[in-house]
């Protein structure tokens, strides 16, 4: 124990600013990593390999295995070059986060002041019908990521946005209420597209079944860009919102409005937005 602790008075001895900087960087690599990792499948992955890499360890270190430890010491360069390949859906949305946090300047997708609040309107009057009836709906908004790579899977439309327009494209069995809308410029660019399935382990670890495809695409949306996801449960009615890979489940239209109202106008008061960011920080 005196050993053990003259190493550590050892180490503080030799600390300077520049290896606690030395420190502060690595740790935030490692903060960074994981926080990029949250909620993904990819945290099953990463815990699998430290349970691994310990087992490995202690087999290695306690006992005297010359061929386990040679077949160990021979594996080891390939399973890290098997890293990227394994983990490379987080990577490329972890490097797309990154991207999306230097971009400061509006995007040709946000609408007009003009228009923006007839949109946010037509949508929520939608979604308030359509949970009312129970038609399941995923209307998706672009921001300031273009989306035109999933509005060319659907049927082009361009038209104006409309409560009337929406109910009728997400009427039950009609050739394009699968898929989702994309609304981008202030008009319905695309309908029935195909828009990308979540990644994330939020909906599997759910255990109620309004989670469906269209939750998924949401969430999906909401992790590759920066849009705005509405989707309604068929099963019950219920709104949902999605939003940089979060959703907020069961709100009511006047909420729903207050929500988009926040991402959408640009004098917004700073209460409201702080409000928001704390909102969209919880797991729902």
């Amino acid at each position: 124990m005196a050993n053990f602790f003259d190493n550590i008075f050892f180490i503080f001895e030799r600390l300077n600013w520049l290896s606690v900087l030395d420190i502060a960087l690595v740790t935030l690599i490692f903060f960074a990593l994981l926080y990029a990792l949250r909620d993904t499948q990819a945290m099953v992955l990463l815990r699998g390999a430290i349970f691994l890499i310990i087992a490995l360890i202690l087999l290695t270190s306690l006992f005297e295995l010359p061929a386990f430890s040679w077949l160990v010491q021979s594996t080891l360069p390939a399973l890290l070059l098997a890293i990227p390949v394994i983990f490379a859906p987080e990577i490329r949305r972890a490097l797309e986060r990154l991207g999306r946090a230097g971009n400061f300047v509006t995007g040709s997708g946000q609408p007009q002041q003009a228009d923006i609040v007839k949109v946010i309107h037509a949508v929520v009057e939608a979604s308030r019908r359509l949970s009312a009836r129970q038609h399941g709906a995923l209307i998706v908004m672009q921001r300031t990521d273009s989306l035109a790579q999933y509005a060319e899977t659907g049927v082009q439309m361009h038209a104006q946005v409309t409560p009337e327009l929406l109910l009728q494209i997400f009427y039950p069995d009609t050739p394009l209420h699968d898929g989702g809308v994309i609304i981008a410029d202030g008009k319905v660019v695309a309908a029935a597209c195909v828009m990308p399935l979540s990644a994330s382990g939020i909906l599997t670890r759910n255990p109620e079944r309004q989670m469906g495809l269209r939750h998924r695409a949401a969430l999906g949306s909401s992790e590759v860009s920066d849009a705005v996801s509405v989707v309604v449960s068929e099963q019950s009615g219920s709104i949902s919102i999605a939003h940089a890979g979060r959703m907020i489940r069961r709100i009511d239209p006047e909420r729903l409005e207050n929500i988009l109202v926040a991402f959408y106008q640009t004098d917004v008061s700073t209460p409201r937005k702080i409000w928001f960011q704390r909102f969209f920080r919880r797991d729902k």
